[in-house]
């Protein structure tokens, strides 16, 4: 049984990158409506208790829901944006279907891979080369 979300949601974000604090305090000033989910720095949580490990939040955004669901990469903003605001979701859906999904899975492991070069990125948002 994984761990239930003592934060209940929660968009778990890198702190110590410029762009991903950005991107996160982004998508909550547009998305997050009051109590609806949090946006938190991995950095500031007990990630065990939340079911993620602190290489999975190097890698990428985390969701986590309420009953401790976890989702990564384009999914996580995706379900951050179901429980937003209702004018975000259909992007969430669009996110997720079929044809789209694999296409943005691969935009945000690009952004990802590439974050230290976006606006608001320093050499210290750089991830360690892929493997595979």
């Amino acid at each position: 049984m994984k761990p239930r979300s003592a934060l209940g949601p929660v968009l778990v974000f890198d702190g110590d990158c410029g762009f991903c604090s950005t991107s996160a305090r982004s998508l909550e000033r547009w998305s997050a409506r009051r109590g609806a989910y949090r946006v938190e720095a991995w950095q500031r949580l007990d990630l065990p208790v939340l079911g993620l490990t602190e290489q999975q939040c190097v890698e990428a955004v985390q969701w986590v829901d309420g009953s401790g669901r976890v989702e990564s990469g384009h999914l996580a903003i995706a379900a951050a944006l179901r429980a937003g605001h209702p004018v975000w979701r259909p992007v969430a859906i669009l996110l997720r279907a079929p044809l789209v999904s694999p296409l943005a899975a691969r935009v945000y492991g690009w952004v990802a891979d590439h974050r230290y070069a976006l606006p608001g990125g320093t050499p210290a948002c750089g991830l360690p080369p892929r493997s595979g």
